[in-house]
């Protein structure tokens, strides 16, 4: 998988945790941790921790001018609360889509670099 496809992958899982969290708060829901919280959790932490070493390189070889890995990081520990919180009701709708929204503005800014650093690689292996 692209790093292009996985920072997608982040992108929409973000907007998954906004529709979530709404349908936690519709149906007066509360998950079990174990069975549900936990797994998915667990699964979007070990893809973060690939993500990240693949952001890395590709950061360290590219050099894009508007992203830095401490953005990455951010963006990184900010998913990790609000994947957990998404399940949970009464967490706080306004700082929790902010939280959201900000990283998802990292995100789309990373991935614009990704596709545009792509592009300009397209094209110089065209004019070879």
């Amino acid at each position: 998988m692209t790093l292009i496809e996985q920072t997608k992958l982040v992108l929409e899982e973000s907007n998954k945790c906004l529709s979530r969290h709404q349908e936690m708060r519709d149906t007066d829901s509360t998950p079990d941790f174990f069975s549900q919280v936990k797994p998915h959790a667990d699964h979007w932490h070990a893809f973060l921790i690939e993500w990240r070493e693949q952001s890395r390189k590709w950061l360290d070889d590219n050099r894009p001018k508007h992203m830095r890995i401490q953005q990455i990081d951010a963006a990184i520990e900010a998913f990790n609360q609000y994947v957990v919180q998404s399940f949970y009701k009464d967490t706080g709708k306004k700082r929790f889509a902010q939280s959201i929204q900000s990283t998802c503005y990292t995100l789309q800014t990373y991935l614009n670099a990704l596709e545009q650093e792509g592009a300009k690689l397209e094209t110089e292996t065209n004019n070879q």
